[in-house]
């Protein structure tokens, strides 16, 4: 009797975060704090000749201007992104150091920090610092620069499937295409801060994380103090979509001048220092070919990308990686390669790389289903994958078959005329379109920790992040039902390196690998209790194994029959226990290696194109998602909605407009930096079409926060062209490109 998994539950965290109690990075009071306030540069590349901070420093309030030259040097970084392959040495990590040389490797580096008494102070000096710069030449169009680009290094190229190339000149029906996706930045509503203070040489930092043990690490290493010196506290994340996955350049730049002022400092980003203070999606240009049989069997697929990284460090989003499993197709190439630019390093950003990959390989698929005259949808279904066509391996589970048929049915497929410009709505153009989206069902090693009270309370701790899909909600769900306990019983915190490690939140897969291990330390409660409930000769569970036994308001009964059970209370009391503690690690099962695993969805889309104006509207969008079980599905649909819509965003607003001639971002801001508003979301309709799955983690589920958009652009598009007869293949898709 499933008490709560599956079942709608509001945010237990809710009403702190609307009545202002939940306390972001900036928002800890500590006394005597200082406020920096960092100096950005003007140039994209060369060096600095002249730094004049005089001025600055006499200005009211400052207590010093840190700059290259009296700014201590940070120690060896250790790299923080994930272990490296068994057998081979971790490579250097030479992610971009703020203040450590005269260079500038971007526009809009950091070349000072100034901190005061104030943040007006802080903020008023920084205007009265003075560079002067040898600038060099530069190149920030990664256009310019494909020519160059060149695999990263790391695991060898991929080896193509098949016989791509020959299958490519006898296929009877050919599409070939390039698409670009513009550099876009996360812009989350928090902007990134960082409180610091030492004692001695111990460092707590509150700091906007997805992952306090990566900036644990990172610290403990930029000052040569071990680990456990090292306390970091982020209990509250205002949206990170993946920019706050690496420690960014201020963690270290605001503990070190705490260090050398000996009072604690806090930094906090400005919106327009967010543009260049952490990675972004890079830009990515695709060519896709793709041949195929006059029935529209595909015969091959070729997917190239290149994007861009800086010239400091190489970043690879995989972009062509999830090409390699959606169709059952015998020959395929897909590869991605990087290019260096004179910008800094891109990072991930919501659905790396699926949601880039997938816009090009969707795109790609509408453009041959025109070709041939053949119902898109019908098109997919064509070239279903029932196995994976890469590994050759079955998967844990696919419901998509089913996610095409009920978004068609709900969406109204059928009534599509598919002539371009042929549908109408008054004066305005409708379009519909439709794409696939994937996703990888992810787990990582993670550990929580749980106490039992003997009043019937529990809580329990993990230091995972909530970066606001609801981790709070879903654990606390989770611990509650196999503990048998009422949700306001449990307790559940996050976000502090003194909770048991977990991974960062990143990669939709906090639930598998978090809730995996709060599921087992709640299993191991159980079984610690069933052994002392046993101690007694008399005990109606004798002879019960673990499994069989379950908790359910206040007692350890059998599944079986639960006229058997004793009350928990009970066994505590005559046992002396205050309470029980279990600490769980859990890993990915060895099983999961036999199988393919991903989540799946599909999605139906309609635009209004104004004739006159080119303007487009997504009226109506219907997201269907197969994601094994959904344990909170009030906060799933949220999470899918928020994927529609950053799709739309993806689709139709967001560009970081860079000038190549100073290489300068133009609008680092949010009035010049397009995101969907209220008015620009109609009608959005999210269904799940629930797997069971027994291979993917105990709980069955898979990542879901990310696979919500990784359709949506492309589907839009299609839509697009539906509508207008006009294939845009350069997002986003604005007025001026329809008209």
């Amino acid at each position: 009797m499933a008490r709560y998994i599956g079942k709608e539950t509001s945010r237990v965290d809710g009403v702190a975060k609307v009545t202002g109690k939940a306390k972001y990075a900036a928002e800890f009071a500590v006394p005597n704090l200082a406020y920096g306030f960092i100096v950005l540069g003007s140039i994209a590349k060369g060096t600095i000749t002249t730094i004049d901070t005089q001025e600055a420093e006499r200005a009211s309030g400052v207590i010093r201007v840190f700059t290259h030259l009296n700014t201590p040097k940070f120690g060896p970084k250790p790299p923080t992104e994930q272990a490296p392959p068994k057998g081979t040495q971790p490579e250097e990590d030479k992610s971009f150091r703020a203040l450590q040389s005269d260079r500038i490797f971007f526009n809009a580096q950091p070349v000072a920090l100034v901190v005061a008494e104030t943040y007006e102070q802080a903020r008023f000096a920084a205007r009265l610092v003075k560079v002067t710069y040898n600038a060099e030449p530069h190149m920030t169009d990664t256009e310019a620069v494909r020519d160059r680009a060149r695999f990263p290094k790391g695991p060898p190229p991929p080896q193509p499937r098949g016989n791509p190339e020959e299958a490519m000149r006898d296929a009877p029906v050919k599409i070939e295409a390039e698409y670009r996706i513009p550099i876009e930045h996360h812009n989350p509503m928090e902007p990134h801060a960082a409180i610091a203070v030492w004692q001695d040489d111990k460092l707590t930092i509150f700091d906007k994380t997805q992952g306090v043990y990566t900036v644990r690490a990172h610290l403990a290493a930029s000052f040569s103090v071990p680990e456990e010196n090292v306390s970091v506290v982020s209990p509250f994340v205002g949206g990170a979509f993946g920019s706050a996955l690496r420690p960014n350049y201020y963690p270290a730049l605001t503990a070190m001048a705490a260090r050398e002022l000996k009072r604690p400092v806090k930094i906090v980003y400005t919106r327009t220092q967010m543009f260049t203070g952490h990675g972004y999606r890079p830009y990515t240009i695709q060519k896709v070919a793709l041949g195929a049989e006059q029935s529209g069997k595909l015969s091959v697929i070729i997917h190239e990308a290149v994007h861009n990284t800086s010239s400091t460090e190489e970043f690879n989003d995989n972009t062509t990686n999830f090409a390699r499993q959606v169709y059952a197709c015998p020959n395929l190439y897909a590869a991605t390669r990087i290019t260096d630019t004179d910008c800094n390093t891109p990072t991930w950003m919501r659905a790396p790389g699926a949601v880039s990959g997938m816009f090009a390989l969707e795109c790609a698929m509408d453009e041959l289903a025109y070709e041939i005259k053949i119902d898109p949808l019908e098109l997919r279904l064509i070239n279903y994958a029932d196995i994976d066509p890469q590994s050759g391996k079955p998967w844990s589970s696919k419901a998509l078959r089913e996610c095409y048929r009920l978004g068609a049915e709900k969406f109204g497929w059928e009534k599509r005329n598919p002539e371009p410009r042929s549908m109408r709505d008054g004066n305005m153009l409708v379009g519909w379109g439709m794409a696939t989206g994937v996703w990888g069902a992810f787990q990582r090693e993670a550990t929580a920790r749980i106490t039992l009270r003997a009043d019937g309370t529990a809580h329990v701790s993990s230091a995972t992040s909530d970066i606001g899909p609801g981790t709070y909600t879903v654990m606390t769900m989770i611990a509650a039902e196999y503990l048998g306990l009422k949700l306001e019983q449990v307790q559940f915190e996050l976000g502090d390196t003194k909770f048991p490690k977990a991974p960062s939140q990143g990669g939709s897969q906090t639930t598998s690998s978090v809730g995996s291990a709060v599921y087992g330390a709640a299993l191991a409660i159980g079984a610690k209790l069933l052994e002392h409930a046993n101690k007694d000769a008399k005990s109606p569970l004798k002879d019960a194994a673990a499994a069989d036994v379950e908790m359910l308001d206040g007692r350890l009964q059998l599944k079986s029959d639960t006229s058997r059970f004793v009350h928990v209370a009970d066994i505590m009391k005559r046992t002396r226990l205050t309470e029980i503690t279990e600490t769980f690690e859990s890993k990915p099962s060895p099983e999961r290696q036999n199988y393919a695993l991903l989540a799946h969805g599909a999605q139906f889309v309609e635009v209004k194109v104004d004739p006159d104006l080119g303007t487009t509207h997504l009226t109506r969008a219907i997201e269907v998602t197969a994601c094994g079980k959904i344990i909170n599905p009030k906060a799933s649909h949220s999470q899918e909605i928020g994927g529609v819509i950053w799709g739309l965003g993806m689709a139709l607003h967001e560009a970081t407009e860079v000038d190549h001639r100073y290489g300068r971002i133009m609008n680092p801001n949010l009035q010049h930096y397009h995101v969907p508003v209220n008015a620009d979301v109609h009608e959005i309709e999210t269904m799940f079409v629930e797997e069971d799955d027994k291979v993917v983690n105990p709980l069955g589920v898979k990542g879901m926060g990310e696979l919500g958009m990784v359709g949506i652009p492309a589907a839009i598009a299609n839509a697009v062209f539906h509508a207008t007869g006009k294939r845009v293949r350069d997002l986003p898709i604005t007025p001026d490109k329809l008209l």
